[in-house]
């Protein structure tokens, strides 16, 4: 059976899960903060409790924790355990929306409410995919303090000696205001992919990302891409950042090197991008600011 027959007859059961939501705590440890800072080569001991975090933050925080009896091959939970059971092998990050109404703070019991949003197969260039849109909803001291959709794309199997099929590059502007070249550290990514639980297996096994997706090199993960690039653009920050939305245009991988640009901040917003070693746009997000 074909991968679009795959999809189609899964369909009826992939929207019965759509509007499915469960609740995720979170305590927001002193000790948590300060692995988190640490990370991001900033002074552990420069947070205290009460201290508010920030604003992208939350994502280092509510990590799902399947049982290791759930765990499927490339390292994500099994299909079916914590998301819905799209019949397509390889799950990418693709992109996300957020809006932020508050911070979370040092000591915060906290809850993120998951949601699934939206199931959409499409045909692509690179064959049948799947996106599929979670909602998270970041809740603490009785407030809402973020909403995040984030998009991930479920793909089909690349053949054993293939590489993986990536969209028509783009080439980075280089007409940008700032910029900042930063080294894809292998033990950031590992660091990171700690904090955050994220044992999905393109993040540190080169074998099997080289071997059974097709790709070059262990690839660098998309939520941290997004991290330094909102890290990047908030050191030139015009005010109070209220939202932003940020696309994954081609992966980036473990070893090379990334430059971050920004343009000028225009009517309470800013762009940034991100070009890869050969100068190809790799993401790109649009950040909101207040007055």
């Amino acid at each position: 059976m074909s991968a679009a027959n795959d999809i189609a007859a899964a369909m009826p059961e992939l929207e019965s899960w759509i509007g499915r939501s469960r609740l995720v705590q979170e305590d927001i440890t002193l000790p948590a903060v300060r692995r988190a800072a640490a990370t991001f080569d900033l002074d552990p001991d420069g947070f205290k409790p009460g201290d508010e975090l920030p604003p992208h933050w939350y994502s280092l925080f509510f990590a799902d924790l399947p049982r290791q009896s759930v765990i499927g091959h490339d390292g994500h939970p099994k299909k079916g355990a914590f998301l819905p059971p799209i019949p397509l092998p390889r799950r990418m990050g693709a992109g996300r929306r957020v809006r932020f109404m508050g911070k979370l703070r040092v000591g915060d019991e906290a809850v993120k409410k998951v949601e699934v949003a939206a199931i959409t197969p499409k045909t692509a260039r690179t064959g049948q995919i799947v996106v599929l849109t979670m909602r998270h909803t970041i809740l603490a001291r009785d407030e809402t303090l973020a909403v995040d959709e984030f998009d991930a794309i479920y793909r089909e199997a690349t053949a054993p000696g293939t590489s993986s099929k990536t969209s028509p590059p783009t080439t980075a502007s280089t007409a940008s205001a700032w910029s900042d070249t930063v080294f894809l550290d292998p033990v950031l990514v590992f660091r990171y992919g700690a904090i955050t639980w994220n044992a999905h297996r393109i993040h540190y096994d080169a074998d099997y990302a080289r071997g059974e997706e097709g790709y070059p090199a262990v690839v660098q993960n998309g939520g941290l891409t997004m991290h330094l690039l909102l890290d990047a653009a908030l050191r030139r920050a015009p005010g109070r950042l209220t939202g932003y939305s940020a696309r994954l245009a081609r992966p980036l991988f473990v070893g090379d090197s990334v430059t971050f640009h920004g343009a000028e901040p225009e009517a309470g917003t800013m762009r940034a991008w991100a070009a890869d070693k050969d100068g190809l746009l790799a993401a790109e997000m649009t950040l909101e600011f207040d007055a």
